[in-house]
């Protein structure tokens, strides 16, 4: 892979939105960028079917990002199939793909698409979901911080890297959130609640396992300010907690499904996501 960002473009808000955070990105990094449209069918018989409703062409965007930001790199990629598959099976140079957390189909009530949700579960590279009314888009939340959703006691390196790595091109915080619960059965046999004793013992062994996860990759990116948040929440609770203050919220992925705190946070987050595959 040689670094392009692939961004899917429909004409939706939640597109809009998506393609706005990828040229920043693609500045970041000081890449190239590929505006990538997927058409159910060909030109010809588009027109010929529905000559009145003309789908957005992935040059007017080009057009328009060169008119708007002449430094950048750019080209339009059009793709013919259902949507999914074909970005999937697309064989780009990306190393990133981002998508509006919803796209111009489905049902209004839905907050993940479909076509989001299948690349997010099943792209070998990371995906970044961007919501419609994220105001990163427009630059306002890029300052925030990168928050990574970690487990202290099986870390995703991956995610870890993308985030480490994210934090130090925006030269900001690395939030490092870790949710934890009381050992079982303490929660359950103690009628009258944990003695704060007891709860503050297991709270420091969560902030250690925390710190000794981290501590490769600080070693590594010794230039990034790493918080450390250890919460006694559910995993979802805390992420969605903190991506109401965050610039981009990066998780791991494991496997080819988004299992169930993937799919919790990416219904109630409030922030650009990053699902990086393990």
């Amino acid at each position: 892979m040689t670094g392009e960002i692939a961004v899917c473009v429909d004409g939706s808000a939640g597109s809009r939105a998506a393609f706005d955070w990828a040229v920043r990105e693609a500045q970041l990094r000081g890449r190239p960028l590929e505006a990538v449209h997927v058409s159910s069918l060909p030109d010809e018989e588009a027109l010929a079917t529905w000559p009145y409703l003309r789908e957005p062409a992935p040059d007017a965007w080009v057009k328009e990002l060169t008119e708007t930001h002449p430094g950048i790199r750019a080209k339009a990629v059009g793709l013919v199939g259902e949507a999914a598959p074909a970005l999937l099976s697309f064989r780009s140079a990306a190393d990133l793909t981002v998508l509006g957390l919803r796209g111009a189909g489905g049902f209004p009530e839905l907050a993940v698409g479909s076509v989001a949700h299948r690349v997010a579960e099943r792209s070998d590279s990371p995906v970044v979901l961007v919501p419609s009314g994220s105001r990163s888009a427009g630059g306002a939340r890029l300052s925030g911080p990168v928050v990574l959703g970690i487990d202290a006691r099986d870390p995703a390196g991956t995610a870890t890297e993308f985030a480490f790595e994210a934090a130090h091109r925006r030269g900001t915080v690395l939030h490092a959130v870790h949710a934890w619960h009381f050992p079982s059965p303490a929660g359950q046999w103690m009628p009258y609640g944990v003695p704060e004793e007891d709860r503050g013992g297991w709270e420091d062994q969560e902030v250690q396992l925390l710190s000794d996860a981290l501590r490769p990759w600080r070693e590594k990116h010794p230039r990034v300010r790493v918080c450390q948040d250890v919460l006694l929440k559910t995993p979802p609770a805390a992420l969605v907690e903190a991506s109401s203050s965050a610039g981009l919220l990066v998780v791991g992925r494991a496997g080819t499904a988004l299992g169930p705190t993937l799919r919790a946070v990416l219904e109630h987050t409030r922030c650009p996501v990053a699902v990086v595959p393990s």
